[in-house]
């Protein structure tokens, strides 16, 4: 059973659900009082005649109909035109590996080139870059950036009394005047696009604000990803700039801490049945790094494989993916890692789940016009065999397999379906597969 709510926008609140009573009884709740700093309302403000969100149970005897549940999207409509063609796709950003250190106009350039190397079209400038870089400057990396076929996203605050964040640009998305004027100008030097971070709660006002800055940032065509935020519902439908949040413990905490890369693979086979069920999640993942630092010997160390990440890059799904490769990547990483990943989608059009249990391993397809990646994550401590029904072959398809072999190393092999009713698998431990 997988219980969601789709449908809020600002003119309701966004709910959750209890605790457990003594009786194992859940409720559905509104926002607690102290989110944003206590200010706000805690229940909606609704005029008649109005809407509640659309609170949705998905029920079944296997876990099929979780992963594959089109139910968020097909309960909501847009809630505007847009007069803009949006353009998805993969980008780089340096914030990840590189950490605040980075956000300087020349290692916005080294990303810049890394993403032109790639063929992505995206580089996100990370929080500060208008201090650190300044307005200016930052209107010569972007027709640096143009130069090279690559397009740019900033990071703003969303700012306001509901937080402290001192991470700048602030004092602007929460303003409208100040809002449309930094937006206007976004549009004047060819910005694609925001990331919105650091929201306080769930409340009505914070729905509010989500939808102000995603309608205004349609009126200068700009996509909008929200990071430090909650979870997206409907939102991909109903707002038509609207490109991913984040609403998840993603890749930042794998620099953090290093608990979270040792059970970095259990939680990335929660996230297909959970998280990115119910709407795209924006992790900023597939780490190349052996260590997550800026030159690859220090700080935390990855325990997953890199057919592991690979397989993340098509596991976790978000119409705008910003992954954590770094430069040294081009030369460190195996070879046939930086072709699939110069290769692969990052919209589907077709999600078809085909084994797994929460924690322990995930295996689906997805499909992007005419071809299907079929990929596999194992959250277990022992090797995992599988033999799988995967009609979207037949007898005779030519494929690519990236998997590890038992050193744990990347191998990419070219093979041929002789049965695609039993197709056998192997993932190692806290490794992955994909077949293309």
């Amino acid at each position: 059973m997988l219980i969601s709510e789709t449908g809020v926008n600002s003119k309701y609140c966004a709910s959750r659900l209890s605790d457990a009573d003594p009786n194992g009884l859940y409720t559905l709740e509104f926002p607690m009082p102290g989110e944003n700093n206590g200010n706000g309302t805690v229940a909606p403000g609704i005029g008649l005649p109005g809407n509640t969100p659309w609170r949705t149970i998905t029920v079944a005897d296997n876990l099929k109909p979780i992963i594959e549940t089109t139910i968020p999207w097909n309960m909501v409509k847009p809630l505007y035109e847009t007069k803009h063609q949006y353009r998805y796709g993969s980008g780089t950003w340096s914030w990840i590996m590189w950490q605040d250190e980075s956000i300087n106009y020349e290692d916005q350039i080294r990303y810049i080139d890394l993403a032109a190397a790639m063929g992505y079209e995206y580089v996100l400038v990370d929080s500060g870059w208008d201090v650190n870089i300044g307005y200016d400057r930052t209107e010569k990396l972007i027709k640096y950036a143009q130069s090279k076929n690559v397009d740019i996203f900033l990071w703003y605050s969303s700012s306001g009394y509901w937080n402290d964040i001192t991470q700048s640009p602030t004092n602007i998305m929460d303003n409208a005047i100040a809002r449309k004027r930094d937006m206007k100008w976004l549009e004047k030097i060819g910005v694609k696009g925001i990331k919105v971070d650091f929201f306080g709660g769930d409340k009505q006002e914070t729905m509010r604000l989500y939808e102000d800055i995603l309608s205004d940032a349609d009126d200068h065509g700009l996509m909008v990803i929200f990071h430090g935020c909650t979870l997206p519902r409907g939102w991909e439908r109903m707002y038509p700039n609207y490109v991913g949040s984040e609403a998840v413990l993603a890749s930042e905490t794998l620099i953090f801490s290093q608990h979270m890369n040792d059970v970095e693979a259990m939680n990335a086979s929660l996230h297909p049945f959970i998280r990115n069920a119910v709407g795209c999640m924006e992790f900023g993942g597939t780490l190349l790094n052996k260590r997550h630092n800026r030159t690859n010997d220090g700080g935390t160390i990855r325990k997953t494989t890199d057919a592991f990440q690979l397989a993340t890059a098509v596991l976790f799904q978000n119409p705008v993916q910003f992954f954590a490769l770094a430069p040294n990547n081009l030369t460190e990483a195996p070879q046939a890692a930086i072709e699939f990943m110069k290769n692969v989608p990052t919209t589907w059009d077709e999600t078809v789940f085909l084994d797994g249990y929460p924690g322990k391993y995930c295996v689906l397809a997805r499909r992007h016009k005419d071809t299907w990646y079929i990929v596999g994550v194992n959250a277990q401590k022992d090797v995992l065999k599988l033999t799988l029904n995967l009609p979207m072959l037949t007898k005779g398809d030519k494929i690519v397999c990236y998997k590890d072999d038992k050193q744990r190393q990347l191998v990419a092999d070219k093979t041929v379906v002789k049965d695609p009713a039993k197709m056998q698998i192997v993932i190692q431990p806290e490794g992955g597969i994909i077949l293309v």
